[in-house]
């Protein structure tokens, strides 16, 4: 009896020694995921800060800034046409619903964070604002299109096959690019406008004012509506009314420039709407995105060209970083904290978005990827495209402080946040 139970006890304790041996394996393996597409990521960006630093200098500003606009003008639509158009179907844009809204809602829990955190901190006063942007809009397109490459081209990922995978999470962080553009030119272009009375105190002093009036004051609005181009010519606010379709046109332009569509109708988010409407027709579908189609030479070419936008955009992001941070009025504290809250406060609140969501029945069943793509948009370091806004509205020497930083500590944070995002999905 006794040879008995000590056998008992020795196969349990060697099964127990198994059980931790197959868990330090299983979170080894966690975190070599995780991690991975980070230091893919950190090494083809450190490969461009080499190329754009002076002693090799074959990536100089000028080079860099022709590559961001072929990136942005041409690869990074070729992207999004050919894997979203691929993916997309009516039911499958009924099921992705929560994907904007979740752009949404993270926008609104982001930019919540940031009224407390700068409320406590007390930025400088023109930069109140500024440093709730920061904290509360990320970056939803670039960087999660390449930690998604990175992460599908290796083949023991978790999420099974390398070509679904990346098809699937390029169409879904595709899906709520549009969204992020409508956030960017009204919700931040409007919380950007320089603080009444004053500017942001730029080198030149002067904000970029568009067909500026003689008697221009730095407090106008950079783009000049319909009403007060109206307003300035009294010669043409006394002219007769013209005709009803005179009027439409007339409401028309105001709509135009009200809204800013000039500016929201960037090329990734007209890709995004043709994919978006030829995808989800079964007609075009086959006459296009289907591997037998006749025009399928041309989803092939973007296809191609797509696979050009990693390479390239993360060569551009490590030549950017040559610069350094440049001098900020922001201060150490100031930007200590978006960077603390954008990394750390952040995707805690999106966790939990996503988590009632989930709890909700919002989200495809058994859909993980849709479930980590959406946890990767509470994740991202704040948007390189909110630092383009802010650089039209006068502080763009302070946006690209912040984004030198954060992009360096989101190396780090980021790598934390998939290592928990992998525990809860498997």
């Amino acid at each position: 009896m006794e040879r008995f139970l000590s056998a008992v006890a020795m196969v349990n304790q060697a099964a127990a020694e198994a059980g931790v041996g197959v868990a330090g394996e299983s979170l080894l393996g966690t975190i070599k995921i995780a991690v991975l597409p980070i230091a893919k990521v950190f090494t083809m960006c450190f490969l461009g800060f080499l190329m754009a630093s002076k002693y090799v200098n074959i990536l100089p500003a000028s080079g860099r800034k022709l590559l961001n606009g072929l990136v942005f003008s041409l690869l990074l639509p070729c992207l999004i046409f050919s894997q979203l158009g691929q993916a997309i179907t009516i039911e499958k844009m009924l099921e992705w619903w929560f994907i904007p809204m979740n752009v949404i809602l993270g926008s609104m829990s982001g930019s919540l964070i940031g009224f407390i955190v700068a409320s406590l901190v007390r930025p400088p006063y023109p930069f109140f604002k500024f440093s709730i942007i920061q904290i509360g809009i990320g970056n939803i397109g670039n960087v999660p299109l390449v930690l998604i490459a990175a992460l599908c081209r290796d083949k023991s990922n978790p999420f099974g096959d390398s070509e679904k995978c990346s098809t699937d999470g390029t169409a879904y962080i595709s899906f709520g690019q549009w969204v992020g553009a409508i956030i960017l030119y009204t919700y931040v272009f409007q919380m950007l406008a320089p603080p009444p009375g004053g500017t942001f105190d730029i080198e030149d002093g002067n904000l970029p004012i568009k067909d500026p009036p003689k008697e221009a004051t730095a407090e106008q609005l950079p783009l000049l509506t319909h009403e007060e181009a109206a307003s300035a010519n009294p010669k043409e606010e006394h002219q007769p009314t013209a005709s009803e379709k005179g009027k439409f046109k007339g409401l028309l332009f105001f709509l135009y420039e009200k809204l800013k569509l000039k500016q929201i109708l960037q090329p990734p988010i007209i890709a995004s709407i043709l994919a978006m409407l030829l995808g989800a027709v079964p007609f075009f579908k086959q006459l296009i995105f289907t591997a037998d189609a006749p025009f399928f030479f041309f989803t092939d070419s973007c296809i191609i060209l797509g696979e050009a936008m990693i390479p390239c955009i993360l060569l551009a992001l490590g030549g950017n970083l040559v610069d350094g941070p440049g001098s900020s009025k922001l201060g150490l504290r100031t930007t200590a904290a978006i960077i603390f809250a954008r990394l750390v406060l952040v995707p805690p609140a999106g966790l939990g978005i996503v988590m009632l969501a989930d709890k909700l029945g919002f989200l495809p069943a058994g859909d993980k990827m849709f479930r980590f793509v959406l946890l990767l948009q509470h994740t991202m370091p704040t948007s390189v495209l909110a630092g383009a806004v802010a650089n039209l509205r006068g502080c763009g020497r302070e946006a690209a402080a912040v984004l030198f930083w954060v992009h360096i500590f989101a190396i780090i944070s980021m790598s934390g946040w998939i290592v928990l995002y992998l525990n809860i999905l498997f």
